[in-house]
């Protein structure tokens, strides 16, 4: 019979052990300067990101077909613009059609956003799917192979990239499971482009957040500033009381904020970026609160 009394206690160490290396001081200072450049004063994020589905919906709007020239040409429209635009957009966030397009010229979309001053970044989530136990929420996915699509991004020119999770608004959502769910997967999204050095193979361990450094090449030495997107849905028709308080619930809340750190053990949250958005009532009721204004003439 064993003698319990020899076993090791779980509670003998007093923390688990770092499952991947830690950030350089080289390596966190480059990611620090990429996010200030991104966010310098006076300046925003231009997000040419629109997924192929999305584009339809906005090229039918004037008569155009969705084809990958079209949307190149829309593209190539905004990044043409005069130079009055390098002094207010501190990056672009491209969608992986986008970043290997080029101009009429034969100018890479990439080198000509680069030559503006401008930073040039990537959405690399893969869209929602249903989540399972829930009323009709979702959940991100992509983080399937993230590692090596961003490394391949980083040498490609991309210095930060982006991940869109959706909350939708009900009188019993988002849920719990949605909140932590998605939480998660922006944790470990953010982590992944931390850590990326440009490896050229990656172990799926601990769900894939464990990046092999020491005997693999290298084809870059940072990783990618992470921007996380929890975006909360209008619609509805929920008041903006309520946006507010879920809009707290989900993205300020200091236990959500810690959830996030205790998943996937974020490197630096100095190098994160959160993106921002407006409180707002649903759709239904602001095409009311409108419908009243010019009704009234307020």
């Amino acid at each position: 019979m064993v003698n319990s009394s020899t076993k090791p206690a779980l509670t003998d160490s007093p923390r688990m052990t770092h499952q991947f290396p830690t950030l350089s001081e080289a390596q966190k200072r480059e990611l620090h300067e990429t996010a200030l450049r991104i966010v310098s004063p006076g300046k925003g994020i231009l997000a040419a990101d629109e997924s192929v589905g999305s584009m339809a919906k906005r090229l039918a709007q004037v008569g155009v077909e969705n084809t990958e020239e079209n949307r190149r040409q829309f593209r190539q429209i905004l990044f043409s613009a005069d130079d009055r635009i390098n002094s207010c957009i501190g990056g672009v966030i491209f969608f992986h059609e986008t970043l290997y397009q080029h101009s009429d010229n034969g100018v890479p979309f990439v080198k000509l956003i680069r030559d503006r001053g401008i930073l040039v970044g990537v959405k690399v989530d893969k869209g929602v799917v249903p989540l399972a136990g829930t009323c009709g929420e979702t959940t991100t996915q992509g983080l399937d192979g993230l590692a090596e699509r961003c490394a391949q991004y980083k040498k490609d020119g991309a210095v930060f990239a982006k991940c869109r999770c959706v909350l939708k608004i009900s009188d019993s959502n988002p849920s719990k499971l949605a909140i932590t769910e998605n939480a998660n997967v922006l944790a470990r999204y953010s982590s992944i482009c931390q850590q990326v050095r440009g490896i050229s193979s990656l172990h799926l361990l601990y769900d894939m957040i464990r990046v092999l450094t020491d005997n693999h090449c290298y084809l870059g030495q940072n990783g990618i500033v992470p921007v996380i997107e929890p975006e909360i849905l209008p619609d509805g028709d929920h008041d903006l009381k309520r946006c507010q308080y879920v809009t707290e619930k989900v993205g300020i809340n200091t236990d959500t904020c810690r959830q996030w750190k205790v998943t996937a053990d974020i490197q630096d949250w100095a190098k994160v970026l959160i993106h921002p958005y407006f409180l707002k009532p649903s759709s239904q009721l602001g095409r009311l609160f409108f419908t009243m204004v010019k009704f009234f003439g307020v």
